[in-house]
């Protein structure tokens, strides 16, 4: 499965962005798809995931605020960021598990950067 990632950018405190991850290659085996993130200095982090069957689950630091939601048709993950802050910013990665490979972060896509100003 090969994932490509798009949406970052700069915004400012208290702005949204939509970050896409569309997925390729052996789609019909894809399971969970998420979002990590990773900032300077610290190790990458869950922030969403929506499994198969849609069900949805958030780090509690973004909850309320980010919404993941997926597109079957397009085999595509979506992460909707509103009311962003600059702890926030960070490179985003998208992951999908797969029904031979069960678990997320096995499959990365090459990661969009956000930057968040205050």
């Amino acid at each position: 499965v090969q994932l490509q990632a798009s949406g970052g950018g700069l915004v400012q405190a208290g702005g949204s962005l939509r970050l896409s991850c569309a997925a390729s290659g052996s789609i019909f085996t894809i399971r969970d798809m998420g979002w990590y993130r990773q900032a300077p200095g610290k190790q990458r982090e869950l922030v969403a995931t929506v499994t198969r069957g849609g069900a949805t689950n958030y780090a509690d630091s973004v909850k309320g605020r980010f919404t993941i939601s997926r597109d079957y048709a397009k085999y595509t993950v979506y992460l909707q960021m509103n009311s962003l802050k600059p702890e926030d910013a960070a490179v985003y990665y998208c992951s999908v598990s797969t029904s031979l490979v069960p678990t997320l972060g096995n499959y990365w896509g090459q990661g969009t950067l956000v930057t968040v100003s205050s």
